[in-house]
Parts: structure tokens; sequence; C-alpha cells
């Protein structure tokens, strides 16, 4: 007789986020540096009276702080895929919170990779009886490559069932 935690033992879990090459300490510094050049080219203008070209830097400056801050409110997106020998379970939780969730049984799943020759992996989709879920669509290609070969082992491992012990 098997072990019915067996069924259960996890195969493969990552938590996909969306990666973002500043931290919020950096951005703070960059924000300073960005000001302090504004602030700096904006002054000749001013003292020769052409005071509005200062409103436009700090225009320019209202504008790069909300592309960040946008940049980095969608960075709390995240993606969860857990596999197990009987289910393959893809989260998807989105910037503001809202979640959604596709369930799988591993055996009727395959991984469709949309690979590019000079670009390397575009697309990642999971397949099952007609339902088609892209996975890690933030990634770049190397990340979704590395990605890829992992849930193909472990949807392999899942395919062969519970490990005896």
């Amino acid at each position: 007789m098997s072990d019915p935690s067996a069924y259960d033992a996890q195969i493969f879990a990552a938590r996909l986020v969306p990666h973002r090459s500043l931290s919020p300490g950096n951005f703070r510094i960059l924000l300073i540096v960005f000001c302090a050049c504004c602030f700096f080219s904006s002054l000749p203008f001013v003292i020769l009276g052409a005071w509005p070209v200062a409103g436009f830097m700090g225009l320019d400056i209202a504008l790069f702080y909300f592309a960040f801050r946008a940049s980095y409110r969608q960075a709390r997106a995240y993606e969860d895929v857990r596999v197990t020998p009987l289910e393959l379970s893809l989260a998807k939780v989105s910037a503001g919170g809202a979640r959604r969730e596709w369930r799988f049984f591993p055996a009727f799943v395959r991984l469709e990779k949309n690979e590019c020759e000079e670009f390397g992996v575009q697309r990642l989709d999971l397949v099952s009886r007609g339902r088609r879920v892209e996975v890690a669509g933030f990634l770049g290609p190397e990340a979704k490559a590395d990605l890829a070969r992992g849930l193909t082992r472990a949807l392999n491992e899942a395919r062969r069932g519970p490990r005896r012990e």
C-alpha cells in the first residue's frame, strides 16, 4: 500500500516575480541626483528671467518620480507554480492583489515554448485539454528558459507517479 503523503509531496515550487534592476534605496539616490541636475540646469534660466523653465524641470521630476512609482507598484505582482504527483497549480496575483488560480492534472499538461532563435524563449504556455495559460509572462528569455527546464523536469517526474521508499 502506498503512502498517502507521497501524493502530496511537492516536486517543484517557484514564486515568480518581475525583475527590477533598481532597488528602492538606489532609486532614492537616483532621484536626488536627478533633482540636483534639474535644479542646477534650471538655475541659469531663472537668473536670466526665464523662470517658467524651472516649472517645467519640476514637472520632469514629478513625471520621473511617478513613472518609477508605477513601475514599483507593478513589481508587486507574482505567480506561484507548484507541482505534486497529482496536481500542477498556478496562481497569478496582480499588483492590485487580484488572484486567479488554475489547477491541472500533470499527466495531461504540456509546456509549450515559443522560442526565437535570436532572442530565446519568448512565451511559455501550460496547455491541457483545450485550456491554455501563459506562465511567467513578465520574465526575460533566460529566466523563462530556466523555468521551462525545471518545470519540464517536474512534470516528467509527476507523470512517473509518487516515489516509493
